[in-house]
């Protein structure tokens, strides 16, 4: 009971850390839409500061989000073969 209680807490910290990480993703692409609407008015320090935090921050969470997402289904897709197996036996 213990192992499983923590294999659920793990994996809620997981999903919780993927879950801000989402949501890191939406505000760097309005803040990116932002930037954009910006430099066409003229001013050019938000689309500087983009391009400052793009390779350092926004590519590793965008990174981490579509593995995430990977993982995360092939886990559910392995399981479900798992459990259609052990009820044919």
């Amino acid at each position: 009971m213990t192992k499983e209680n923590n294999q659920n807490k793990l994996k809620q910290v997981i999903d919780n850390l993927l879950l801000i990480d989402l949501f890191l993703v939406i505000f760097f692409a309005i803040f990116f839409i932002f930037a954009i609407i910006m430099q066409l008015n003229g001013i050019f320090i938000f689309i500087n500061f983009f391009q400052i935090v793009w390779n350092p921050l926004v590519v590793p969470m965008i990174t981490i989000l579509i593995t995430g997402s990977l993982v995360n289904g092939i886990n559910s897709w392995w399981r479900r073969k798992l459990l259609a197996q052990e009820e044919d036996i």
